[in-house]
């Protein structure tokens, strides 16, 4: 699903040359659950936005979904990340004036689908995460963890084939958290492969594998676990 070999992400000012990334290679199959953990700066970000197409990389190779990026066009890349990618932020990025429907109908009315198809997508993602009662209430008339079920609606009402999620439940109580990694772990069991950023050690357990992001690069895979499990003590 994701394959990341030797990427690279530097960053130039005319003084200053920063190097997000170095020599990054990650591979993540098709179905799987991968948290991705490390300190601020560490180069999380920049790996979220070079997985989901947002901003290129400097060097190595990227291939997704067996295809490979670096030889899309902007076009292609951006069709590829509406038709292939489902983004979950951690301040939700609902419109304000706009009711949970029209929020989640937003990205499928930029793909070109009729309005019948629309709803149906809609009313089935509202379903799946719960709010199916709550489709005509504001952002402000719900609570952070329905924003949150909001957001996740939106992703998956577009079908797509891997969830990026950075920090989902890093606004939300530990209750609201709960019920948003539950509701995580029930997509990625229907089959959809989700990779997860966050700085929960205990969040990071849950998922199926974790790997840990230091100074750019994927730290020991062997030494990751029994650090999170001593850390989330």
């Amino acid at each position: 699903m994701l394959d990341m070999r030797h990427v690279g992400r530097v960053y130039r000012t005319d003084t200053v040359e920063t190097h997000a990334l170095r020599d990054f290679s990650l591979h993540v199959e098709e179905g799987e659950f991968v948290a991705v953990t490390g300190p601020s700066g560490s180069g999380k970000t920049t790996f979220l936005n070079v997985a989901g197409l947002l901003e290129e990389f400097t060097s190595g190779e990227y291939r997704l979904d067996g295809g490979d990026v670096r030889a899309l066009s902007d076009d292609e890349r951006s069709r590829v990340r509406n038709e292939k990618i489902g983004f979950i932020f951690q301040s939700f990025n609902l419109i304000p004036d706009l009711n949970a429907f029209d929020n989640v109908d937003v990205p499928l009315r930029y793909r070109g689908f009729n309005t019948s198809e629309r709803k149906q997508r809609i009313d089935a993602a509202l379903e799946l995460v719960g709010l199916a009662s709550r489709r005509s209430h504001y952002p402000s008339q719900l609570s952070g963890g329905q924003q949150q079920r909001v957001a996740i609606a939106r992703a998956l009402a577009g079908e797509p084939r891997f969830l990026l999620a950075d920090e989902p439940t890093g606004n939300l109580d530990t209750g609201m958290a709960a019920q948003v990694l539950a509701l995580l772990e029930d997509i990625n069991e229907r089959g959809t492969t989700i990779v997860m950023v966050t700085h929960d050690p205990e969040l990071a357990l849950r998922a199926r594998r974790n790997v840990h992001v230091l100074d750019g690069r994927i730290a020991d895979p062997v030494a990751e676990p029994a650090a999170l499990a001593e850390a989330a003590r």
